[in-house]
Formats: C-alpha cells, structure tokens, sequence
C-alpha cells in the first residue's frame, strides 16, 4: 500500500466539481461528448461528468504508453477506440495525468482529424517538469512534481486504482 498520501479525496471533490462548472460554463446550453481515456481517467471523468449541467454524451478510448513500468515507453497503442461519429460535435477529452505530452498530443491530433466543432482537453495532473511535448490542457484539476502516483484511477501494474485519494509510490513498494 502507498505509504505517501499526496492529495486526500475531499480536496479532489473540490476540484473535480470547479472543473465542472468551468465546462457547463463555457459551453451553455451545448451538448458535448466526454472521452475518458482508459483506464486511468475513468474515475475522474465518472465524477466530472456528475459536475456537467448539460447534456453528455460518453465515448471511451483505451491506449497503452506505459506498460507495467514507470516511465511511459513513448509509443500510443490504441487499445479501444471510439464507438461513434464526433464530427460536428463538442469533444472533451479526459486524460487521468499529462506526463510527456506524447500521449495527449497524439490522440489530440487524431480526434482532431474526426472533424468535431471543437476539442479540449481535462486533466487531473500534469507534470511540467517532464514535458516533451506542450500540450494545452484547457480544465487542469493538479500540477505535482516528477513522483509516480497512484489512487483515484492511477495504477502501478494494475494496482492502487481504487484508492479514493492520490498518493506517491515509494521504492520499497513498486
């Protein structure tokens, strides 16, 4: 079990729920189609989309960059793709950590080639000291440092996923 709590559940509630406003806010009365990217991100999206006072609809895309390592290996492998058209549609895609930018700027260049009428990214963390490529993250939940986090949808090896807060794995548990 991580031995360093990093952000505890209720200050992630708070957040998720700001990041929500934010959304309903700058798309009123619009309908928009949440992509959570798996498996990481399904826990923060599942609770963004209770924060979305519009009409949602949710496709998932599952890509592997990381394996069962701690550095991401820099190939985007498409493991599930979308199930519907996002042409003429408002997309937001919702990332669990933006780490090197690879991931995000990949899939953002994809989706973007699908035509939707506009494209934003959600993230719960972004490490900036890591960056290889920028990215804009438009609703941003946390900036943290250059640790490995787990909890709230983040794992080690399939591990730590179903912690309700986020935490730092230490070398004498990974």
């Amino acid at each position: 079990m991580p031995t360093k709590p990093l952000i505890d559940a209720g200050t992630i509630a708070r957040r998720v729920a700001e990041l929500g406003r934010a959304i309903t806010e700058d798309y009123p009365g619009q309908a928009l189609v949440v992509v959570p990217v798996l498996k990481g991100s399904y826990m923060f999206a599942a609770d963004l989309v209770r924060h979305i006072d519009l009409d949602v609809a949710i496709d998932f895309l599952g890509v592997r960059s990381y394996g069962n390592q701690q550095e991401s290996s820099g190939v985007v492998q498409i493991t599930t793709d979308l199930s519907h058209s996002i042409e003429g549609k408002h997309v937001i895609l919702v990332e669990d950590i933006v780490d090197t930018g690879l991931t995000v700027a990949y899939l953002h260049q994809n989706l973007a080639t699908r035509q939707p009428a506009s494209l934003k990214v959600a993230s719960l963390l972004h490490k900036p000291s890591r960056t290889r490529v920028p990215v804009r993250i438009d609703y941003l939940g946390f900036t943290v440092d250059d640790v490995f986090i787990v909890g709230y949808g983040l794992d080690f090896a399939q591990k730590f996923r179903n912690l309700p807060y986020l935490a730092v794995v230490t070398d004498d548990e990974a």
